[in-house]
């Protein structure tokens, strides 16, 4: 006799596993490889073991902060600093990647020239995105964004990596929620795998992730709208207008953490924004490691990143922690703060 169990199980066992998909894409297409498939399975390792860290967090001394400020100015989190060793450690023992590139470090990890790989990809992350809410419960998120060593360079520098994020071969980022999912493309589409706990694999549950053109969401955190330009401050005045041909008045979702807010945005519809305000002159997010890749990935799925102005993977970086504004998500709303922003309307 058939039970939920075992309807569950023939489930299951229908899907496919994040390597067997790695394994079938390197099949279709001729400029895969196997190091390259072996470096993402190196990053769903590491990502399994940062998602079992996060879920004992109240159990053991994970909570709360190191002590130690980051490059950035702020005060380090104990899950940033233990997310970011051990993805630095699954790439080093990897050794698909030469170079290294974190939110948590200041300069970046040459590998190649320390004997601990000699692999010809770039791995720049943010290991725990949003981390400050781990202590409340909240969702949580690794970023991660993948580049080739260019031909020129025989050894891996911070020059080498900093290229534009049309560059990128594979962007990607796992958010730990109520369950946990790993979305990533390697410019063919965008796929979700959450993992199953049960048997310890990331099984393929979104194929072929598209966001919607437009949506009723607008993600920002409205506390700093007297900071914000006046483009912007229209924008927003627009969206809590009463207009049903267009949906509005449109609803703020606003997590607080970018992979979270992100994920929502993409599978729902709606615009993630984080603007230069007079604090953030030049934006708070991180150009390299945290706009590039989840630009890469919204493009992908047939959406639009912008930070105003110009097409963020457009943007050649000049440093690794370099920062910028960001308006990503469905095509038509991220088009619309545009045209706020540059006085069209």
């Amino acid at each position: 006799m058939e039970t939920l169990h075992t309807r569950g199980r023939k489930v299951v066992e229908e899907f496919i596993t994040l390597e067997q998909f790695i394994i079938d894409q390197q099949e279709r297409f001729p400029h895969s490889t196997g190091a390259f498939s072996r470096l993402l399975r190196d990053i769903s390792v590491a990502a399994k073991i940062v998602n079992r860290d996060i879920r004992r967090a109240g159990l053991v001394d994970i909570f709360g902060t190191t002590g130690k400020v980051n490059i950035h100015g702020e005060v380090q989190q104990k899950l940033d600093a233990l997310a970011h060793e051990e993805f630095v450690r699954a790439l080093k023992r990897g050794g698909e990647c030469c170079l290294i590139g974190s939110e948590e470090h200041a300069e970046a990890i040459p590998l190649s020239a320390n004997g601990e790989g000699d692999g010809r990809y770039i791995v720049l992350l943010d290991p725990l995105d949003g981390s400050s809410n781990v202590d409340v419960n909240v969702s949580v998120g690794t970023i991660f964004s993948i580049y080739r060593l260019p031909d020129e360079y025989e050894t891996p520098t911070l020059e080498a990596a900093l290229q534009p994020g049309s560059k990128q071969v594979a962007a990607g980022y796992i958010v730990y929620g109520s369950s946990t999912m790993l979305v990533y493309t390697t410019g063919n589409g965008v796929n979700g795998f959450t993992l199953d706990p049960s048997i310890g694999e990331f099984i393929l549950s979104h194929p072929n992730i598209r966001i919607p053109k437009t949506g009723s969401i607008y993600s920002i955190n409205e506390g700093n709208f007297n900071s914000f330009e006046e483009g912007l401050k229209r924008f927003i005045r627009w969206a809590q207008e009463e207009d049903k041909a267009t949906g509005r008045p449109f609803s703020t979702r606003y997590i607080g953490s970018f992979v979270s807010d992100f994920h929502r945005n993409l599978l729902k519809g709606g615009i993630y924004m984080y603007p230069a305000t007079k604090k953030n002159p030049e934006g708070k997010l991180r150009l390299m490691y945290e706009a590039n890749p989840m630009a890469f990935i919204v493009e992908q799925a047939g959406g639009r990143a912008s930070d105003g102005h110009r097409r963020i993977l457009d943007i050649v970086p000049e440093k690794l922690h370099q920062r910028t504004p960001l308006f990503i998500g469905s095509e038509e709303l991220v088009r619309t703060v545009e045209e706020f922003l540059q006085g069209k309307r």
